[in-house]
């Protein structure tokens, strides 16, 4: 039997999706245009015995996520711009301390208050290193309405196997979208809850390393000694500043990410295989790209697409392995060229890195991006590709 369809907003489907992920408490601030999430939170969180309170201002609600995830409870915010800067210190002690948690930023043009109803994709990089010193995170970025609430589920699920942070970067035009969808049915979706303690009570410590990386948490009242702290600490849990502990217990915390890149990293590839000219865009811009990319071939272009869905960590031995084979690469974004850097860093010198930028408050179109590669495959058969860097 098909699934009953139905118009969803982007914003209202990511409250969906943290919901039936298991999300039971959510703290935030309005702001535009993440407004709409709250709103969904403040209905859906008390049919399911889940809490939503809204906080004073966006340091304190992130701060209340932290507590309440470190009580046992499945965890969540939503904000944008503004109120994404004011979460990054309280966002560096989740991951500094290993709690789960899913922030989402559902972006606006920038910077300061710039553009509150305007699409935007300028925090790749704040996303990335918002927060100060090294740190792990992971960053998502959907697409469609439907990709909302299976990011937002899967968002939930990568905090609580890893412990660490969730960020889940929605453009404003995808968050304000509304497409027709059919949804899982609660039973069909998948949900991880993190790795709860069960061992010799004496003997254990918080942040002991095991094999995976990733330690166990001491659920709330089952009588583990546990000590929490932002402070650099070691397997206990308490604060150290001994070199040999510290770099031990960071080096693991920079790297439990990497050994599970298989499980985190997503993208969609489309016609890669024998791409002379690649496109990379992500969110609403990786749909853009799919139609350039589609009439390029018609147009007898060798193109192809790269649609990171884990934006961080990047899927870095994808785009190695397309490039290895590419002539030139496009990358699309709505910032000033943020992307592009990551981009650069990974394709071989022989390979063309071409910035495709919009700032202007609307999403990059089809038909920019189809220039874009024409021109790039036009200059392969005379010299390297050049930029065509558009405002």
């Amino acid at each position: 039997m098909s699934k009953p369809r139905q118009n969803l907003q982007g914003n209202r489907a990511c409250a969906l999706g943290a919901i039936a992920a298991g999300c039971r408490f959510y703290a935030g601030y309005p702001i535009t245009p993440s407004s709409e999430i709250a709103e969904s939170m403040a209905s859906e969180l008390p049919r399911v015995g889940g809490v939503f309170i809204q906080m004073e201002d966006e340091i304190a609600s992130m701060g209340a996520v932290i507590g309440a995830s470190m009580g046992g409870a499945k965890a969540m915010t939503a904000t944008s711009g503004p109120g994404f800067s004011l979460k990054q210190e309280n966002l560096g002690y989740a991951a500094g301390a290993e709690v789960p948690c899913v922030i989402i930023n559902v972006m606006r043009g920038g910077p300061s208050t710039g553009m509150p109803t305007r699409p935007a994709q300028g925090e790749v990089m704040q996303a990335r290193w918002g927060t100060h010193s090294d740190h792990p995170i992971i960053v998502l970025t959907p697409a469609s309405v439907r990709e909302v609430f299976d990011q937002t589920v899967r968002a939930f699920n990568l905090s609580e196997r890893y412990r660490v942070p969730v960020v889940v970067l929605v453009d404003e035009v995808v968050g304000h979208l509304i497409e027709t969808v059919a949804l899982p049915d609660s039973d069909e979706v998948e949900t991880t809850s993190r790795k709860w303690a069960d061992g010799a009570r004496e003997d254990f410590k918080p942040y002991e390393i095991p094999e995976d990386g990733i330690p166990v948490m001491a659920r709330p009242g089952q009588g583990y000694r546990s000590h929490t702290t932002g402070l650099t600490h070691d397997a206990t849990g308490f604060p150290t500043q001994e070199p040999g502990q510290v770099e031990q217990v960071m080096t693991r915390l920079l790297t439990k990410l990497d050994q599970h890149r298989d499980d985190i990293e997503q993208a969609e590839t489309l016609h890669t295989e024998d791409a002379e000219v690649l496109v990379i865009g992500f969110g609403i811009v990786g749909r853009a790209a799919l139609s350039a990319v589609n009439q390029a071939r018609d147009l007898g272009i060798r193109a192809g697409m790269l649609r990171p869905i884990t934006l961080w960590p990047f899927p870095e031995r994808t785009l190695r392995s397309i490039a290895a084979n590419t002539a030139a690469v496009v990358v699309a974004e709505m910032n000033a060229g943020q992307l592009c850097l990551e981009v650069e860093r990974l394709c071989p010198d022989t390979v063309a890195v071409i910035p495709l930028n919009r700032i202007d408050g609307e999403p990059i179109e089809p038909r920019q991006i189809l220039a874009a590669i024409e021109a790039a495959a036009g200059s392969m058969t005379n010299s390297k590709p050049t930029s065509t860097k558009q405002l």
